[in-house]
């Protein structure tokens, strides 16, 4: 499969000439669902789900999400899927496996809303807003960098616990160059020490995954 970056959280897989986004956020000004044939969104938060996007992409696309985002999808012309964790499913010819539930927590008066992550081909996991154990080996992880609701320390010790063969920045649109940086260094630092592939995909760029 062929894994592209787009901007802040959201990616783009294609494999057999079909096409599946993640996360089609509110950052992301490109054109991320031309010729998507499924979309997978983690939670409703607008970096993560932009309900106009949706509503212009080509009706009757596959959508599969969570409860909080599906209630939100009523009126739009696509085909809503509701997943939990534990569930698994087949989108855009990709095999998929559900994991989490919650979001992690962020601003204290801020409720906290329903989060799922996406295992596709048990190859890649993309957590969404969670730290989420999946409980399975993970060889590529979509790994959170800059977030509200998470520390660096944190970050660190999710790749040293899930110990993924790669690891790409994702959720890193909040930061200047400054910030980027600085998760490019992190990122190299740790993937000296593990001994595996961590770093930070440009916008746009793309890698050839097993």
């Amino acid at each position: 499969m062929e894994l592209t970056k787009l901007t802040h959280a959201c990616v783009r897989l294609e494999k057999n000439g079909k096409v599946l986004v993640i996360d089609p956020g509110t950052f992301s000004q490109e054109p991320v669902l031309d010729g998507v044939d499924a979309v997978l969104i983690t939670h409703q938060h607008f970096d993560h789900f932009d309900i106009e996007k949706l509503k212009a992409a080509p009706a009757g696309i596959e959508v599969w999400t969570c409860e909080g985002v599906a209630a939100q999808l009523t009126d739009v012309p696509v085909k809503v899927q509701v997943v939990r964790h534990g569930d698994d499913f087949d989108a855009a010819g990709f095999r998929v496996k559900a994991f989490g539930e919650w979001h992690s927590k962020n601003h204290p008066d801020a409720p906290i809303v329903q989060n799922v992550g996406f295992m596709l081909d048990d190859e890649v996991f993309y957590p969404g807003d969670a730290l989420t154990l999946p409980g399975v080996e993970v060889p590529t992880l979509l790994a959170p960098t800059n977030a509200p609701w998470m520390k660096l320390s944190e970050m660190v010790e999710y790749l040293r616990t899930l110990r993924p063969a790669r690891a790409f920045s994702t959720h890193d649109g909040l930061l200047n160059d400054i910030g980027l940086s600085l998760v490019d260094t992190y990122l190299e630092l740790e993937s000296d020490k593990q001994g595996a592939d961590m770093r930070r995909l440009k916008v746009g760029e793309s890698v050839t995954l097993p």
